[in-house]
């Protein structure tokens, strides 16, 4: 039974930045076959976006998915991504009602207006029938990984490797312009491999700066290998964000090795030290794993002192978690829980350090804030992020949702800094 008018689907997002941008395209399917997106917890419909890279992405799908049929028993649930890729019949036990992979992501909108009888219309749309905060838009330009790996369940889920052509992400990002967006970020498997023909990634880059009028551009994660002086020159246009998250997964060589990447700790270190000296203020974010198979005590110790060394702006630290399939599930040398509790304890004390330290550099400078909205209805609090992703906080007596202020940094405050609005 749906609710009155058009049918309404609720759209939910678990995992990265290439999930957000596959919802985001989600939701203008939608609305185009005659949806509209949900502003509470009254759908006709619930789709489920899920990551499958650890455990606790998979444990968060299937309670996600026990909460909305638990208080939605007449909607459709739907469950979509990686986790519905790898293990469709443990999202049907949880609770719902279909469930696709990656590849049938996009035609999701007519299988379920099939499902649910709904004339099939083409509507134009609007960004304001989209939703969302218009603030910041995530823009798919690439799919797909090949490197294999032994940790990663990525390749077996989204193997195929396709870059979206140049013509179609510059349409893209004109639109949520359009729409009011001011920052676009690009994001995809791996966006450094990204090739249309004969343009790379820095050629896309480039097209994206001359031939739209985005105010703020920002390149989700890269590879050490990807960051040559040829890259980091495209930022001396100033609309690009000073923001590179690189992941590390371990300070250990050894470690590395067995976990199959594709670069040396001094890959590493060089292209930090290169992003450095072209950046000075850029702030460098990464991932860490601990309790990968093998890890001894020394490992972890090299691990800890490498990113203790480098000084990151910020550290996403996470357990190893065993995907079925992939080479490390069956490597010897279990790392025992309360190990991986205490070496995580450790790491993200180092994290909490580290971040501080990168924040606490910029107090008494002037920054460029795009804010996102206010904390609390009524607060005159709003946050946003500098160009270099610090989490800035001001009062104001005007609403500074979706703008771009100048700020003095002052001091520490809650998970970032606080800022005086520049008259």
């Amino acid at each position: 039974m749906m609710v009155k008018g058009m049918p309404v689907v609720s759209l939910h997002t678990l995992g990265c930045k290439l999930n957000q941008a596959e919802t985001e395209s989600l939701s203008r399917q939608f609305v185009r076959a005659g949806y509209s997106i949900a502003e509470n917890e009254v759908a006709d419909v619930f789709v489920v976006n899920t990551c499958t890279v650890t455990h606790i992405a998979d444990r968060k799908a299937r309670h996600l998915l026990r909460f909305l049929r638990k208080n939605n028993p007449q909607a459709l649930i739907v469950a979509t991504g990686c986790y519905g890729e790898r293990e469709a019949s443990a999202l049907i036990k949880a609770g719902a009602d279909l469930v696709t992979g990656n590849l049938e992501k996009a035609a999701l909108p007519e299988m379920i207006s099939l499902a649910l009888g709904v004339p099939k219309t083409n509507q134009d749309i609007s960004e304001s029938r989209v939703g969302g905060d218009r603030v910041r838009s995530f823009v798919k330009i690439q799919d797909g990984c090949q490197h294999f790996c032994t940790y990663c369940i990525v390749p077996f889920i989204r193997a195929m490797e396709f870059s979206v052509p140049a013509d179609e992400v510059l349409k893209e990002i004109n639109n949520r312009i359009s729409g009011g967006y001011r920052e676009v970020v690009l994001t995809g498997t791996r966006i450094g491999i990204y090739k249309d023909s004969k343009i790379d990634l820095i050629q896309l880059v480039k097209k994206i700066l001359q031939e739209t009028a985005i105010e703020r551009l920002h390149l989700s994660s890269l590879q050490p290998r990807e960051i040559t002086g040829k890259l980091l020159q495209i930022w001396a246009d100033s609309r690009l964000c000073q923001h590179f998250h690189i992941a590390l997964q371990s300070g250990s060589q050894s470690v590395l090795e067995r976990m199959q990447r594709d670069y040396t700790l001094t890959d590493f270190r060089n292209a930090v030290t290169l992003i450095r000296k072209s950046l000075p203020e850029a702030a460098v974010t990464t991932d860490i794993m601990v309790g990968f198979p093998g890890e001894t005590d020394e490992e972890f110790s090299k691990s800890y002192r490498f990113c203790q060394e480098v000084g990151f702006a910020a550290l996403h630290v996470f357990t190893y978690s065993p995907r079925p399939g992939t080479r490390a599930a069956s490597m010897q040398g279990k790392v025992a829980d309360n190990v991986k509790k205490e070496r995580s304890k450790c790491m993200l004390a180092l994290a909490r350090h580290s971040s501080n330290s990168f924040r606490e550099n910029f107090i008494g400078r002037k920054a460029e804030v795009l804010f996102e909205n206010e904390e609390k209805p009524g607060s005159a609090l709003y946050s946003g992020f500098s160009q270099n992703y610090i989490r800035v906080y001001t009062r104001s007596e005007h609403p500074l949702t979706n703008v771009l202020r100048h700020v003095q940094l002052v001091r520490k405050y809650l998970d970032g800094l606080s800022g005086d609005n520049i008259k």
